[in-house]
């Protein structure tokens, strides 16, 4: 080797390794930062992986050691997480929903009871410094589809003395008072018994999640909620044009509702390549549950169409820069939607959010941003939901509206 290859081969080494001590900077300023501030993910689909995995049998999926999927104890401590709310999905099915959410509100809460040294069952923004005071991950539970409530306000009530402290309104297929964003618009939005449940919503300080519904819903929702609302799990629409994602106006709208976008990382709702590679599969996916249905469904689908594209951890840190630049950096934060698929490079299990806000770090975001991001911002969301529900509740009673009497008519 000559002298001169050598200087060259020596700059490349000095390069490289001065990139990886940036890199190690940026990480371990990150994980400063989680020290001090709360990260809380507004959704996780573990219940249904430990239903599918054991019958419901909590025992059968030890979070204690590492599982087969993206989350466990020992990655959630990695990860920093500080509170958790866990999904508690049901499909879209056409009869027996309560059935199948009040197995999930059960499996959910056995989940939590299982691990009292790191898991604790939580119901109020409070209860998350209280959590991590005690050295535990404060955890909750998160309704997701609205057809569990088969159209009763008195069901939703139930949810919410079970724990439940969010509900998305629809899934992937609309309810009868509710349309979705990957589903044929039957109401134009809100119905008017959709608009008595935010109504009652507010009035319990459940948070409305509005991922999943379509954009008329979504600003129904918020010309009718006196209270702050959420996307549990929903990316940019300006970034990535996915019918599940967040439009600009609607995010501009949010800022005026004092909400939180809770930016996800599935990859096919924060990249384009994939987001392509998948539309023909989206009515093939259409009321599937299983893991392995999934993952039939796509290796079919790269048989012909080739290889899936992969998206990344700067694609997500993409959508929060963009959500964070229309909305403003105090609507902004994170639900990942682990649910046992893969996910961007990066970002493949609970254990990665640090390398999310390293990112953001190399990118020069300050650091009050970044605890705002991490987990203030939702707190702050929650607090003033509860506040609204202690005014509302000195008002007006529990709500006697019935999907009968408000949507007969229409039906």
């Amino acid at each position: 080797m000559s002298w001169k290859q050598a200087a060259v081969l020596a700059a490349v080494v000095g390069a490289a390794a001065g990139a990886s001590a940036q890199e190690d900077e940026a990480l371990r300023h990150a994980r400063e930062i989680l020290r001090r501030a709360p990260l809380v993910d507004t959704h996780n689909d573990l219940p249904w992986l430990v239903r599918e995995a054991g019958d419901a049998d909590v025992a059968k999926y030890d979070l204690r050691r590492r599982t087969p999927h993206e989350t466990d104890i020992p990655r959630l401590r990695q990860g920093q997480v500080s509170a958790q709310f866990w999904s508690v999905w049901i499909p879209s099915v056409d009869s027996g929903s309560a059935r199948l959410q009040l197995e999930q509100v059960d499996l959910t809460r056995r989940m939590i009871a299982a691990y009292p040294d790191d898991l604790v069952f939580a119901t109020r923004s409070s209860d998350i410094e209280a959590a991590r005071r005690a050295g535990r991950i404060a955890s909750f539970l998160g309704g997701e589809n609205g057809r569990a409530l088969e159209n009763s306000l008195g069901t939703l009530r139930a949810y919410y003395d079970l724990g439940m402290r969010y509900m998305t309104l629809t899934h992937g297929r609309g309810t009868d008072w509710a349309d979705s964003a990957t589903d044929a618009a039957k109401v134009g939005g809100l119905s008017p018994f959709g608009r008595e449940v935010v109504r009652e919503m507010n009035r319990l300080g459940m948070l409305v999640d509005i991922s999943h519904v379509s954009p008329a819903a979504m600003n129904q929702v918020l010309d009718v909620s006196e209270a702050p609302v959420i996307f549990s799990h929903s990316s940019a629409r300006g970034v990535t044009d996915h019918p599940r994602n967040v439009p600009d106006d609607v995010l501009r709208r949010l800022a005026k509702n004092g909400g939180v976008v809770m930016i996800t990382f599935i990859p096919g709702f924060v990249s384009t390549p994939v987001m392509k590679w998948e539309e023909p599969l989206m009515v093939k996916m259409q009321g599937l549950t299983a893991i392995s249905d999934f993952e039939r469904v796509e290796k079919e689908h790269e048989a012909v169409a080739g290889p899936k594209p992969r998206a990344t951890l700067r694609d997500v840190a993409d959508h929060i820069e963009h959500a964070a630049k229309v909305a403003g950096v105090d609507h902004v934060g994170l639900g990942c939607d682990f649910a046992g698929l893969p996910m961007p490079e990066g970002l493949e299990d609970v254990s990665r959010y640090p390398h999310l806000i390293a990112e953001l770090v190399r990118r020069g975001w300050k650091d009050e941003d970044l605890e705002k991001l991490a987990g203030r911002n939702f707190i702050r969301a929650f607090a003033q939901a509860e506040a609204v529900a202690a005014r509302l509740q000195r008002e007006r009673p529990p709500s006697t509206a019935t999907f009968e009497g408000l949507d007969g008519a229409r039906k």
